[in-house]
């Protein structure tokens, strides 16, 4: 356990080290997730004239909220496994006593850490402007929502690195990914809440991963009525399914790779 825990240290300052080396990159990748910032500014004059069941606050503390997932749960494993495998890099990780995708996870948490205190500024400044989308949610909202957005981070990063699978056998894997992500943009809760749309879509687009990975936990801190048990349930479901699909193709794919490039 000790080794274990070592390592992980190891691996998560070496990252840490590594992203803020790059402060700059990190504001912008920051400002990059902002859509939801502006979607806000969309959704609020629409509520002032249109019949949304929900008032012009909860669309501002709802995109804000969006926000926050978002920047907690943003994912780009699928671009750095493609160029390792094009390029042959992932032979020497290969030959390390540790699965690769460990120098993946640890790059992600090291970037998060970075980037909370440019994520922050953002939402004081957001509030120092729109002072009537603060609110305190209570201490049972906070924990259920901070085990959603781990989740949803954890789905997330599972769907992609899934993806990034497909390197073995194309050198464009990330055009799944970018085929996805329109569907991710819609349905995810990113554009608007799914509490506005219609009932029977809401329930077909329930069905599938999308609405856990943002409107889930976003909804869970603002109040929104969420179902707690199917949410959670479909999350764990959702990741062990993309899990067990991960595995196999690794397993199949690592029979295909050749170290091109290297």
């Amino acid at each position: 356990m000790k080794s274990i825990i070592r390592k992980a240290l190891t691996l998560l300052t070496v990252y840490y080290a590594y992203m803020v080396e790059y402060r700059a990159e990190l504001i912008l990748w920051v400002l990059s997730g902002s859509l939801p910032i502006i979607l806000m500014g969309v959704w609020i004059k629409a509520s002032q004239s249109g019949q949304f069941g929900l008032s012009s606050v909860d669309f501002a503390r709802y995109f804000l909220t969006v926000f926050v997932v978002r920047q907690i749960s943003v994912v780009w494993v699928i671009w750095e496994f493609e160029r390792e495998v094009v390029e042959g890099k992932l032979s020497p990780k290969l030959l390390q006593p540790l699965d690769p995708v460990w120098h993946h996870v640890a790059s992600h948490l090291s970037e998060r850490v970075a980037r909370i205190p440019f994520a922050i500024i953002l939402i004081f400044l957001f509030l120092f402007l729109y002072p009537q989308a603060f609110w305190l949610p209570n201490l049972g909202q906070v924990l259920l929502f901070t085990l959603a957005v781990s989740l949803a981070f954890i789905l997330r990063f599972v769907i992609q690195y899934t993806f990034a699978m497909f390197a073995f056998w194309t050198e464009r894997a990330n055009a799944i990914e970018n085929f996805w992500f329109l569907f991710y943009l819609f349905l995810s809760g990113l554009i608007a809440p799914l509490e506005v749309f219609p009932a029977h879509v809401r329930e077909v687009v329930l069905f599938t991963p999308f609405p856990y990975l943002i409107d889930f936990p976003a909804s869970i801190l603002v109040g929104l009525p969420v179902d707690m048990t199917r949410g959670f349930l479909s999350l764990i479901a959702w990741i062990l399914i993309f899990l067990g699909a991960n595995r196999w193709l690794w397993r199949a794919g690592l029979k295909r790779y050749s170290g091109m490039g290297a």
